[in-house]
Order: C-alpha cells, then structure tokens, then sequence
C-alpha cells in the first residue's frame, strides 16, 4: 500500500506533532480513549461501505534516523475474534505551501474485514489515514495559533485598571473635600431639614428604622408601608340594605298599631 497525503503545514512543525502521542491521539478521527490507558489507545469504528467493524487496541509513532516515522498499531475485534497489526512508514518532503506525506506499508486482518471486498477495506484505509493525517496539520497549529492570539507583553488589561472608589463612601477622599461629600454651589441653600447637616434625623426615619429592628428581611419586605405612604382606607358609605333592615320592622309595628286602635275604637261604639 502506498498513499500521499498534501499537508498544508511545514515539515517540521508535522514532525514536532508527530512525536507527541496526545496531539496524535486527538487527530485520530473516532477514537475513544481508554481512561488510564496510553495517549494511543482506545476503541475505533472502522467504517467500510455499508458496513462498520469496532476495534479496541493501541498504536504507536516512533521516529528513525533517516527522518522518517513509523506507525505500529494492534488492535482486535470488540464483537468478535478478528484481530488487525498495523505497520505504515510515513516520510514527510517539503512541498510549496505546506508538506507532502508518503506512507508506505500494509496490515495483516482476520476476522469480518476480511469477509469484505479488498478494494473496499483499501479505500476506507485511505480515507482514515487522508483524514487523520489532516487532522494532525491542525494540531500542529495549534501552538502557533495560542501565540498568536496571547496578549501581547506590556498591554494593559482591563482587570488591571484602577477603579476609583464609591461616592457612597464616607471614608473615601476625594476632590469635592474631605469624606468625599461635594461642595454645594455657591448660592445653593442647603435645606434645613436635611438630617446629614443636623444630625437629627426625621420622625418618620427614626420611626421606620425602630420598626426594622429585631425583624427578618422578609417580614421587612412584605409589611406593611406606614406613615405618608400608608394605604388610606376606603370612605364607608350607608348601603340601601342597612337603611332596608330598619324600614320592614318600623312599617310592620306601624300596622300592627293602626289595627290595635281600630279594634279599640270599634268595641267603644
């Protein structure tokens, strides 16, 4: 078997991301690494036609003399007794733009893959070794990129402004005078009811603030308001009915009166 893959990405950044197994392990597309497992290692859905087949084993990226890597992987059937040994030499040459990746070598299989048209597994191959070597490019930028996107030495940040402090502050001094408070303007009275200027404060907040202590904030919350944003209670107004309820009794004494009388006045003549 032999493939060629363009990278868009200098030789020797690939070769920096090629002797690391974690940015290996994440360029490997459909990987599920194993927890406690090495970098290399998991469970992966090999896809071919209409067909899939799920391995569980380990691969490897070793580096020789000559400048070219090789790629050892063993794996075995999760559903099955079908095992695959993998054996691929990767040499990387420069290309204009980025970097051309050959790889050369093949796999010994048992098992459902080989139930299935050779030309087939080739081809699914080829796409799986085309995607992760793709991936792997991406990878191999990523350092460049986090340089690129730090801030830059020296800039300033905005967590690292000064904030100035609260107007709300008595004890914060500013430039409108001692404890911050501002200056009236000339020509500005202050009124003489203001309780900062006197020191007394008013009824109605000297009562408010006897009524909050030794209270939860949520009974603060729901009471009542008092004094001059006190509810004012609806007028009552005489209804028809009350003046009904002494009308029928007052009619009803009244004719029993009128028939006392003629009573009397008949048994008189």
């Amino acid at each position: 078997m032999e493939h060629q893959v363009f990278v868009p990405v200098p030789a020797d950044r690939l070769a920096t991301a090629l002797a690391d197994p974690a940015r290996v392990a994440r360029a490997v597309p459909g990987l599920q690494q194993d927890a406690g497992a090495p970098p290399v290692a998991g469970r992966l859905k090999l896809r071919v036609g209409g067909h899939s087949v799920t391995y569980r084993g380990t691969a490897r990226v070793l580096a020789r003399e000559d400048g070219t890597y090789t790629v050892e992987g063993d794996a075995t059937e999760a559903r099955g007794s079908g095992a695959v040994k993998l054996a691929l030499t990767l040499r990387l040459a420069d290309a204009e733009g980025g970097t051309t990746v050959t790889a050369e070598g093949g796999a010994d299989a048992s098992g459902r893959i080989t139930e299935l048209p050779a030309d087939t597994v080739a081809a699914a191959a080829a796409r799986l070794l085309t995607r992760f070597l793709e991936a792997l490019g991406e990878r191999a930028e990523e350092p460049r990129r986090e340089a690129e996107e730090a801030p830059e030495a020296g800039r300033a940040s905005v967590f690292d402004t000064e904030i100035p402090p609260s107007s709300l502050d008595p004890e914060a001094d500013g430039e409108h005078g001692e404890g911050g408070a501002r200056e009236p303007a000339e020509g500005v009275e202050t009124p003489a009811d203001d309780f900062t200027d006197t020191g007394v404060p008013p009824a109605e907040a000297a009562h408010a603030r006897r009524t909050m202590i030794g209270r939860s904030a949520e009974e603060v919350d729901h009471a009542p308001p008092r004094g001059r944003y006190a509810p004012v209670p609806a007028p009552q107004t005489v209804s028809a009915n009350q003046a009904l309820k002494w009308a029928a009794p007052a009619a009803a004494l009244a004719v029993a009166s009128a028939i006392v009388v003629g009573r009397a006045l008949r048994r008189r003549r």
